[in-house]
């Protein structure tokens, strides 16, 4: 299943204290704030339509949804979470994963595509995404955290046919959330999952190690209170009630929002 690669990446992070950076910060966020936080979901769950977009939308917050998969009864609402706001990311439409992860059609694991075949993919899936948000373009989330498609990097063809503005990945380092978010490469913007049990008191203690550094934190979420890979519904409330009683010093935004942000007062 997709948690193994996702605990590979997370296990020796969620274990970190929170760092108490002191100083300046290395970014100008809005009203004075300390750090960025944006709240990214992968895969089109049902689960975050139900949980997560309803807290958001309560908090007066905006998320960032890759989008893989998805149902046709779950098109209305993501329409309408587009239309509230909330961002559409680009998760391709199979979601091609090594096929060592989980049990698939062996026509959608990473080894059996090109790069021109999986970018022929990204490409399609932006018409779906324009299709529901009428935005002409979108951000994406590597599948898996993988960067390779039949043992070749496709990142730097797809940075060449510029298809995406960004490509966030699945790894955030310490030095990441004290980062100048403008200096970035767009291609490999880093992320934090976190595993089944995840406490609201950990994911809090991610935002915090942003707010002490100045940084960027971009949290990554499957499901909500649900699914797979699953925060429960009162971590992510705790968390999300968190940001809401700190909003002063913590924005909240969506990840095409912030880096604009970030490239428009470096």
């Amino acid at each position: 299943m997709r948690r193994m690669i996702l605990a590979l990446a997370t296990a020796a992070v969620l274990t970190a204290t929170t760092s108490a950076w002191a100083g300046q910060g290395p970014n100008s966020w809005p009203n004075g704030a300390k750090a960025a936080v944006v709240l990214t979901y992968d895969d089109a769950l049902e689960s975050q339509l139900n949980h997560a977009v309803p807290v958001l939308d309560a908090a007066g917050f905006k998320g960032t949804f890759f989008l893989s998969g998805v149902k046709q009864a779950d098109v209305p609402r993501w329409r309408a979470a587009a239309a509230e706001g909330h961002e559409l990311g680009n998760h391709t439409i199979f979601h091609p994963c090594p096929a060592a992860t989980f049990a698939t059609d062996p026509r959608y694991t990473s080894e059996a595509y090109t790069p021109a075949g999986l970018l022929k993919e990204i490409a399609q899936q932006n018409v779906l995404l324009t299709a529901l948000d009428g935005r002409p373009a979108h951000g994406f989330a590597t599948p898996c955290g993988v960067t390779q498609a039949g043992g070749q990097d496709y990142l730097e063809p797809l940075r060449a046919a510029n298809l995406v503005t960004y490509v966030r990945g699945v790894v955030t380092t310490p030095a990441d959330l004290r980062a100048k978010v403008a200096t970035l490469d767009p291609m490999h913007i880093p992320s934090r999952g976190f595993p089944d049990g995840v406490t609201g008191a950990q994911l809090i203690a991610f935002a915090q190690e942003a707010e002490a550094g100045g940084g960027m934190a971009v949290f990554l979420f499957h499901g909500v209170g649900g699914d797979y890979l699953q925060v429960s519904d009162a971590a992510h409330r705790e968390l999300v009630d968190w940001l809401k009683a700190n909003r002063q010093d913590v924005w909240v935004t969506t990840l095409q929002g912030a880096l604009d942000w970030a490239h428009a007062h470096p």
